[in-house]
């Protein structure tokens, strides 16, 4: 399931993004997103692990490591969320029962579907399109 981490992610990267030229810290950063610094901290390490992002410790600013037109929001949700899967379907279901023991397969190629679709749509869009739709 998507939480809030790729939300968060893509305001950094918007951010980071639509003032190039300032050195922006964690503490900056956490003020936009109303949130603390530490969540900053935490996804800008998943995001430079991914080589979106780079960063110097002790040192204030963030920088992309690439253009924003080849940074798709798409490549944000893979450095972000851990389980590629957006939907999940329970296990242990009751065998004896119709339902139980058919649902996890009826319902895996549906999800299937719908993950490629949104993968699809996200890779559509890039930071660069985020950042000018925020100033419009």
């Amino acid at each position: 399931m998507i939480n809030t981490r790729f939300s968060v992610a893509i305001h950094i990267i918007s951010l980071i993004a639509s003032n190039p030229h300032e050195a922006m810290s964690s503490e900056w950063i956490a003020g936009s997103v109303n949130t603390n610094p530490v969540v900053i901290r935490r996804i800008t390490g998943l995001l430079k692990r991914a080589g979106i992002v780079d960063t110097v410790p002790g040192v204030a600013g963030i920088t992309l490591k690439k253009c924003p037109s080849e940074i798709t929001l798409l490549d944000i949700y893979h450095a972000v969320i851990s389980d590629d899967a957006l939907f999940s379907i329970h296990d242990e279901t009751n065998p004896n029962c119709l339902v139980g023991r058919n649902i996890q397969a009826t319902l895996d190629d549906k999800f299937q579907q719908a993950q490629h679709a949104m993968e699809a749509e996200l890779a559509k869009t890039s930071v660069a399109d985020v950042v000018t739709q925020l100033k419009k």
